[in-house]
C-alpha cells in the first residue's frame, strides 16, 4: 500500500508540473492589463501605530477617536483602486460611532482602568471579511444573487468586538464561496497584492491580507479551513492565527454546515498586522462559554520547547522550498534552537487531508443553496453553462461539486476508516513529540506570492496550511523578512490545541527580532506626513 501512495503522490507532482504548462500562459493573458503601479505613501503616521497602543491613545485622549477613523477611511479610498480589497463601506456610521466615542470620553464617566477592562479597543478601526456576518452589510461570500443577502444580525465574534469597542470600516473581498487561495469572484472581481498588482494577495481572506499589508487596516476578521487566514498572511506579509477548533464560536459565517464535524476543521480567527495585537484580539473573539484557550497567558521563551521540518516528509507530491523560504525557516530554528524531527506520517498529509475536508456533509454550495424562486443547479449543466462562458459562477465552485460527489460514491467506506486511522496516528505522533510546551516551525507555503492564478498548478502546495486544519491545531503565520525579490515570507508556528499562547509568544519574539509588517513599494509623489 505505501508503494502505491508514493506512486499516488508522484502522479499528482506530475499532474501539476502538466498544468503548468497551460496555467502559466493563462496567468499572463488575465493580467496582462494590470499595471505594476505602487500603492500610495502612507502620510498619516497614526496609520503605523499597532491597535493595542492605539486604544491606549484613545482612551487617554491623546488622540480623538474621530481623527482616527477618517485616517483610516482616507486610506482604505486611496488604496483601494489599487487592491480592490472593498466588498462594502460603512463609513459614514463608523464615523458617527467614532464621534460618540469622543462624546464619552470627554464626559469622563469611566476610568482608564475600567475602560481598558470593558471595551479594550474602543475607538479601534477593524475590517471584517464579507463572509462573516455583520448586520446591515452584504453577506453573500462572493457569490452572484439575483437579490442582495444582508445579514440580519451579527456573527458572536463580531458582536464581541463591538462590545470591546471596535469600530467596523468595511467588509472585505473573498473568492466566491471562500473555495480558492485567489481572491477572485463575478461580483466584486480580483484582488490584488499591494506588493505588486500582478501579484495573488491569497485566499480566501485575501481582502483582508490586502487591507492590512497595504497599511489600511490593523485587524481582519477572517475565516480559516485550508490556510485562509494564514496564507494570504503569508503572500501579503502580515500575521494571521488560525485558533483551536471549537475556541472561538463559527456561527454567522456564509458558507458554513449543520456537519457535527464542520468545526473541527473549520474556524475564524484575526489577521493583524502586527503580532502584538494577536494575543488582545483572540482573547476578545474566543467564545466566553467554552473558553478552551488563553491567549493573553504570558510564558518564558525559555520553557518552550522548538521543534521544525522543512517538507512534508518529503512525500514527492508537493514542490521543494524556495532557498530564500528555507533558509529563513533554518534561520529560525536556529533562533530558537529548535530540533529537527522526521514525523513520518507527514508524507500521507496530502491525501488525509483532501480526503478528509471533501467528506465534511452540508456544507453550502451553489448546488444545495439556491434562492427562493430560483432552479436549483445541477453539476452538470453548471459546468456546460461555465465552459460556454454563461454560468454566474466561477470554476472552483463548480468542481467542489464533483469532487463531493466523487468522494461520496466512488471511494469504499473502508478508505475513509483507513484515512481516520491514518488522521490519529499523525495526531498522536504530535502530540507525543509537542506535549504541553512544545511548538513546532514549518513552512506556510514554498514559495513567495506568485502572479494570479497560477495557485492552479501548486493546488497540492496548501497542504502546508491544510494538514493543520485536518489534525485540529492551532496555527500562526508569522513574518520572517522577505526574498530576494523583496517580496515577504510567512512561516507557521504550530502548537496543540488550548496552547494558542505559546505560538502567539513566539509570533510576538519573531516580530521583535525580524521587525514584522515591512511597508510595500509606495509611491512618494506629493508626499507630506502628518505626525501625531
Amino acid at each position: 500500500m505505501s508503494f502505491g501512495l508514493y506512486l499516488s503522490r508522484k502522479l499528482v507532482r506530475g499532474v501539476m508540473v502538466a498544468a503548468r504548462i497551460f496555467v502559466v500562459p493563462y496567468s499572463r493573458f488575465k493580467t496582462r492589463n494590470i499595471k505594476n503601479r505602487k500603492i500610495p505613501a502612507i502620510k498619516n503616521s497614526l496609520l503605523e501605530i499597532p491597535a493595542t497602543k492605539l486604544a491606549v491613545m484613545i482612551r487617554t485622549r491623546q488622540v480623538r477617536c474621530e481623527e482616527v477613523i477618517k485616517a483610516y477611511i482616507e486610506r482604505i479610498q486611496e488604496v483601494n483602486p489599487f487592491i480592490n480589497a472593498v466588498v462594502e463601506d460603512r463609513f459614514e456610521l463608523a464615523l458617527a460611532e467614532a464621534r460618540k466615542v469622543d462624546e464619552f470620553l470627554e464626559r469622563g464617566t469611566k476610568t482608564v482602568e475600567e475602560m481598558e477592562k470593558e471595551t479594550p479597543l474602543l475607538g479601534v478601526p477593524i475590517t471584517v471579511k464579507e463572509s462573516i456576518a455583520v448586520k446591515g452589510m452584504q453577506n453573500q461570500a462572493g457569490r452572484v444573487w439575483k437579490k442582495k443577502q444582508v445579514a440580519e444580525e451579527d456573527a458572536p465574534i463580531v458582536a464581541n468586538m463591538k462590545k470591546a469597542g471596535a469600530i467596523i470600516l468595511v467588509v472585505s473581498n473573498t473568492p466566491e464561496l471562500c473555495l480558492n487561495w485567489e481572491t477572485d469572484n463575478n461580483l466584486t472581481g480580483l484582488t490584488r497584492n499591494p506588493h505588486n498588482p500582478k501579484l495573488t494577495a491569497g485566499g480566501s481572506s485575501g481582502g483582508e491580507s490586502a487591507l492590512l499589508a497595504a497599511g489600511a487596516s490593523l485587524i481582519g476578521l477572517t475565516s480559516d479551513i485550508a490556510g485562509s487566514s494564514r496564507l494570504p498572511g503569508h503572500f501579503t506579509g502580515v500575521f494571521g492565527h488560525k485558533p483551536t477548533p471549537y475556541s472561538v464560536s463559527f456561527k454567522g459565517h456564509a458558507p458554513s454546515s449543520d456537519s457535527p464535524v464542520w468545526g473541527n476543521y473549520f474556524t475564524l480567527g484575526p489577521m493583524c498586522r502586527y503580532a502584538v495585537d494577536l494575543p488582545l484580539v483572540l482573547e476578545i473573539m474566543k467564545d466566553p462559554e467554552r473558553n478552551l484557550i488563553e491567549p493573553l497567558k504570558q510564558v518564558p521563551l525559555n520553557s518552550i520547547r522548538y521543534f521544525y521540518m522543512e517538507n512534508d516528509g518529503p512525500s514527492g507530491a508537493i514542490q521543494p522550498l524556495d532557498e530564500d523560504i528555507e533558509n529563513a525557516l533554518l534561520d529560525v530554528a536556529r533562533l530558537f534552537n529548535a530540533k529537527k524531527v522526521r514525523i513520518s506520517g507527514m508524507k500521507h498529509a496530502l491525501g488525509l487531508s483532501m480526503s478528509s475536508l471533501l467528506r465534511i456533509g452540508n456544507i453550502d454550495t451553489i448546488f444545495n443553496k439556491h434562492e427562493e424562486g430560483q432552479p436549483k443547479k445541477t453539476v452538470g449543466k453548471e459546468f456546460a453553462k461555465y465552459f460556454c462562458g454563461m454560468s454566474d459562477s466561477v470554476f472552483t465552485s463548480i468542481a467542489i461539486g464533483m469532487m463531493q460527489n466523487i468522494n461520496k460514491h466512488l471511494v469504499l467506506e473502508k478508505t475513509h476508516a483507513k484515512v481516520d486511522e491514518m488522521v490519529t496516528k499523525l495526531r498522536n505522533q504530535f502530540t507525543e513529540l509537542l506535549g504541553p510546551n512544545g511548538v513546532f516551525i514549518f513552512p506556510t507555503f514554498p514559495t513567495t506570492a506568485h502572479q494570479h492564478y497560477e495557485i492552479w498548478h501548486k493546488l497540492p502546495d496548501t497542504v502546508y496550511c491544510m494538514v493543520w486544519n485536518t489534525l485540529g491545531f492551532p496555527a500562526t503565520n508569522v513574518i520572517v523578512g522577505s526574498d530576494r525579490k523583496n517580496l515577504p515570507i510567512g512561516i507557521q508556528i504550530v502548537t496543540l490545541p488550548g496552547n494558542d499562547h505559546l505560538s502567539l509568544t513566539v509570533a510576538k519574539e519573531i516580530e521583535r527580532i525580524y521587525g514584522g509588517w515591512q511597508k510595500p513599494p509606495m509611491d512618494q509623489t506629493a508626499y507630506k506626513e502628518i505626525s501625531y
